[in-house]
């Protein structure tokens, strides 16, 4: 009888928004409110093509919570106005709170405003600090051509140099 039951609470992995071509190497799971500003930064990045499963955190409480069981960098906007209590969005952190979900991160990358001063990418240095894992990388809004570039470029380095 128990073993049933566990086997009901199993989450099934998620599909990506944009799946891997060939060689899967890791994945990156984003968050971007329904301005896109981040998830245009992500089309750009077209990691799809370099073989990272592209995820996106779910905008509104009610559509199917995301379950990603595989090695990700995670990809978020920092919003608050300068307030770290409102640095990272509940969706960012109901994803996270799921034990399962919060042991596949190995980075965060987070893109900000510079008008927030010293809380710009504010939510990069919350995620990196709780989860103890690194912060990669930073943007402003949809980030330039060159951020573009790096990020792409520093994703794939980083899971050829972290194989899981």
């Amino acid at each position: 009888m128990e073993e049933v039951a566990a086997e009901q609470t199993l989450q099934v992995a998620s599909t990506p928004e944009y799946p891997a071509v060939g060689e899967r190497i890791g994945a990156v799971v984003y968050f971007s409110s329904q301005s896109e500003n981040t998830a245009r930064f992500i089309a750009n990045c077209q990691l799809e093509d370099e073989g990272i499963d592209v995820f996106r955190i779910p905008v509104k409480p009610h559509e199917p919570p995301l379950n990603v069981r595989e090695p990700y960098i995670l990809v978020v906007p920092t919003y608050g106005g300068g307030s770290a209590h409102k640095a990272v969005l509940p969706q960012i952190k109901r994803f996270l709170n799921d034990p399962a979900n919060r042991a596949g991160i190995r980075g965060v990358i987070a893109s900000g405003n510079t008008n927030f001063g010293d809380a710009f990418c504010m939510a990069g240095d919350i995620i990196s600090q709780k989860c103890k894992v690194p912060f990669l990388y930073y943007f402003e809004l949809m980030g330039t051509a060159e951020d573009v570039q790096k990020v792409k470029q520093g994703v794939l380095d980083f899971f050829h140099n972290h194989p899981e």
